[in-house]
């Protein structure tokens, strides 16, 4: 696959007014997306900060699958010091037979490869914070085989994961029964989640050895599930009978959305798990100005994805315009990856517009404005997927 020019991506990270202005006379790749045609230039986004290192930036996106300078990296306890040449996976808990494994161990095992878009739950919460997500192609081996060589007790219900990471955590602060104590950070999953949701414990990403602040040397990746399951730094994988709650499922992590039922509003907290259905306009494009200036071809670029259920289509609205039908692109794709979407929105007048996009998912459920009660009775920041309407200014 070509690459945008490096000046072309580093300008537009560069981040003023006057750069912008410039890279609209620049033409934008055909290969980024089918369709895309050398003379179509870019037109910026109104009112948006540019991307900032180690995050997407959806204007230059030209690959389907994430280079490794626009992936993301969340840590919640830093990026911990370790050395990984002595570093050892334990698996333990509800077993008869617990295991200690070495990196040279799980690479001997049968490998896999795993297609995924990996998102931030909450990507898409500001302005400043909608490009934290990624597609990779993972590689690693499973965990359903590795558990079940352990001979799981009776009464194992729940799998914990556990990372080299740790922090002083303080609970009941401020009262009598204030204690603080040393966790490691840790998730969880049912049992039947582990055995059954392609797991795996990933030690490469696009045919390279994980970056140690993308959880090297070993990760947990589940497909589907967003970016705070997938545990980076894996340690210990603790097979239990009970639930595991810990911060960043019990306390931090949780969605707390109102629900109508009838006149009242009743709020219900939920852990954060899967993925939401979710798109995106990534780029807008313009050809040359026709009758005078009253006519402008303009043309929408994105991408969607879910947990796996299935994009069916993707919609595009401008200003208060009708939903028009946006193409799917039928290459590449894979099941939990994001799909690309184009459409020809015809010709525009100058002038400030709105676009925005909707996924739509294969049992019929609509990616929700921000108008609408799942988003608008939601008190947190977490799961932010909502349709995001892009401003743009045709000149």
């Amino acid at each position: 696959m070509n690459h945008l020019p490096l000046t072309r991506r580093t300008a537009l990270k560069a981040g003023s007014v006057a750069l912008g202005v410039a890279l609209t006379k620049m033409a934008t790749p055909a290969f980024a997306f089918p369709g895309e045609g050398d003379e179509e230039e870019l037109v910026p986004f109104l009112n948006m900060p540019r991307t900032a290192p180690n995050r997407l930036d959806w204007e230059t996106l030209d690959e389907w699958i994430t280079p490794q300078d626009q992936v993301f990296s969340v840590q919640h306890y830093g990026e911990p010091e370790f050395d990984p040449n002595s570093w050892k996976l334990e698996i333990t808990g509800l077993v008869e037979q617990a295991k200690t494994l070495t990196l040279g161990d799980l690479k001997a095992m049968p490998k896999h490869d795993q297609l995924m878009t990996l998102e931030c739950s909450g990507n898409g919460a500001s302005k400043g914070f909608m490009n934290a997500v990624y597609n990779s192609k993972w590689t690693g081996t499973l965990l359903a085989p590795i558990l079940k060589s352990c001979q799981l007790k009776p009464g194992a219900k729940e799998v914990v994961f556990f990372g080299v990471d740790r922090k002083q955590e303080t609970l009941r602060e401020g009262t009598d029964r204030e204690i603080t104590v040393d966790v490691p950070f840790g998730r969880s999953m049912s049992l039947d989640d582990a055995m059954n949701q392609n797991a795996m414990l990933a030690y490469e990403r696009n045919g390279e050895p994980l970056e140690k602040r993308n959880g090297a040397p070993l990760r947990l990746i589940v497909p589907g599930l967003y970016g705070i399951a997938n545990i980076k730094w894996l340690q210990r994988i603790e097979v239990r009978d009970r639930r595991y709650m810990g911060r960043f499922m019990g306390r931090d992590y949780v969605t707390v959305r109102g629900q109508r039922q009838g006149d009242e509003i009743v709020f219900l907290e939920t852990s954060v798990n899967r993925m939401n259905l979710k798109s995106i306009i990534a780029r807008v494009t313009r050809g040359e100005t026709e009758n005078n200036g009253n006519d402008i071809p303009v043309k929408a670029y994105g991408a969607a994805w879910d947990d796996g259920t299935g994009v069916a289509k993707v919609e595009v609205k401008v200003d208060d315009g009708e939903w028009l039908p946006a193409k799917l692109h039928t290459e590449p794709r894979s099941k939990f990856s994001w799909v690309f979407f184009s459409i020809d929105l015809g010709k525009m007048k100058a002038g400030k517009h709105t676009i925005v996009s909707r996924a739509i998912d294969l049992n019929g459920r609509i990616q929700p404005s921000a108008d609408d009660d799942e988003i608008s009775l939601k008190k947190t920041y977490w799961e932010a997927y909502q349709q995001w309407p892009r401003e743009i200014e045709l000149a």
